[in-house]
């Protein structure tokens, strides 16, 4: 799961980082690009997460009868555990953003 960062710099005064003011725009425009990564990152652990039960729990949306024999992920459980951890975080962290209204 490699993704691009983009470097983002600001100008700076001698006493240290300037602080201006964002207009409504760039404010907004900023909040729905923390908004998209965030919901991006949970898209892809939901998607981390799905690929585990394809095969061995599902078929696409179907239940195969063994499953009720248990299941074990492909990457181990403590993996399967972090990526269920990641899921959350990016989700609590979407819905804190949204509620508060700003960042």
């Amino acid at each position: 799961m490699e993704k691009q960062l983009r470097l983002v710099r600001s100008a700076r005064t001698e006493q240290g980082a300037a602080h201006r003011e964002l207009s409504p725009e760039e404010r907004q425009r900023h909040f729905r690009n923390v908004m998209g990564s965030l919901i991006q990152g949970a898209q892809d652990s939901w998607g981390d997460i799905w690929q585990e039960f394809q095969g061995n729990v599902v078929e696409n949306v179907v239940v195969h009868p063994s499953a009720r024999e248990g299941f074990t992920p492909a990457c181990g459980w403590p993996e399967f555990l972090e990526k269920m951890w990641i899921l959350k975080h990016h989700l609590d962290h979407a819905k804190r953003l949204t509620e508060k209204g700003s960042l």
